[in-house]
C-alpha cells in the first residue's frame, strides 16, 4: 500500500474548519476507468484530508443475504426516491458543480438518479449517527450491499465519494474541489464510463455535514 502524496491548502487544518474524504469504486465490468482507487477508514473523521491506498476493488455479490434495508429508516431525510427538484442545496450543489468539471473536461454531463440519491443520504446519515466514516457499514453492509438494499440489482459499475466538513459556507462545492485533487476522487469524478450519479447529505447538530457521491453504470 503506496500512500498517495497531496498538497493540500492550508485552509483545510485552520480551526474550526476540517474536513476529511474518502472513495471507492466497486466493479463488476469496468473498460473505462484506468486508474482506480480504494481506501476504508475505520476511525472517526479527524481535522484533516484523508489520504488513499492505492488498490482496485474487484467485488462479487454476497451470499448472505442484506440484513439492513432503507425502508427501515423513519428520517424524513431518506423518504422517498428524491428527484434532482428535490435535492437540498448542498446536494444540488455539488451535483452541478460535479457536472460543470465534466464539463470543462469534455465529458458528458451525469443524469440525476433518484435510487442513488436514497441510497447516498442514508449512508451520510447512518455515519453522522453512528460516528463513523467508511463505505461499509457497522454492520458490515458494503456498497453492493447498499445499493441492493435500495432496490439497485443490476449494473456493470458503482462509486462512490464521501466527504465530512465543518465551517465551510459552501460545503456541496468544497467537497468537489477537495475531491478534485486527490486523484481517487478524481477518477470517480471524471470517469467517462458513468452514466448517472446523486449526492447525499446530512447535517448534524453541530453543523458538520456528511456527504456521499455515487455513480453508477447500468
Amino acid at each position: 500500500m503506496i500512500p498517495l502524496k497531496l498538497n493540500l491548502s492550508s485552509s483545510v487544518f485552520s480551526a474550526p474548519k476540517y474536513a476529511a474524504f474518502a472513495f471507492v469504486l466497486l466493479i463488476t465490468s469496468l473498460p473505462f476507468c484506468q486508474d482506480t482507487f480504494g481506501q476504508n477508514l475505520q476511525s472517526r473523521p479527524a481535522p484533516r484530508l484523508v489520504t488513499a491506498a492505492e488498490g482496485i476493488a474487484y467485488s462479487r455479490p454476497r451470499q448472505a443475504s442484506v440484513t439492513a434495508s432503507l425502508s427501515d429508516s423513519t428520517s424524513a431525510n431518506t423518504a422517498g426516491f428524491p428527484s434532482i427538484d428535490d435535492a437540498t442545496s448542498i446536494e444540488r450543489r455539488a451535483f452541478d458543480r460535479t457536472n460543470e468539471v465534466r464539463a470543462q473536461n469534455r465529458l458528458t454531463r451525469l443524469a440525476w438518479d433518484a435510487d442513488l440519491c436514497r441510497m447516498a443520504r442514508f449512508h451520510a446519515e447512518t455515519m453522522a449517527r453512528l460516528g463513523f466514516f467508511t463505505h461499509e457499514t457497522p454492520e458490515g453492509l458494503n456498497l453492493r450491499d447498499r445499493a441492493r438494499a435500495v432496490g439497485i440489482l443490476h449494473f456493470k459499475v458503482l462509486g462512490e465519494n464521501i466527504a465530512y466538513n465543518q465551517g465551510y459556507e459552501d460545503p456541496g462545492a468544497f467537497a468537489v474541489e477537495r475531491w478534485m485533487i486527490s486523484p481517487g476522487h478524481r477518477a470517480n469524478i471524471l470517469c467517462r464510463g458513468f452514466q448517472a450519479s446523486a449526492i447525499g447529505s446530512f447535517v448534524s447538530s453541530d453543523g458538520s455535514v456528511y456527504l456521499a457521491q455515487v455513480f453508477i453504470t447500468r
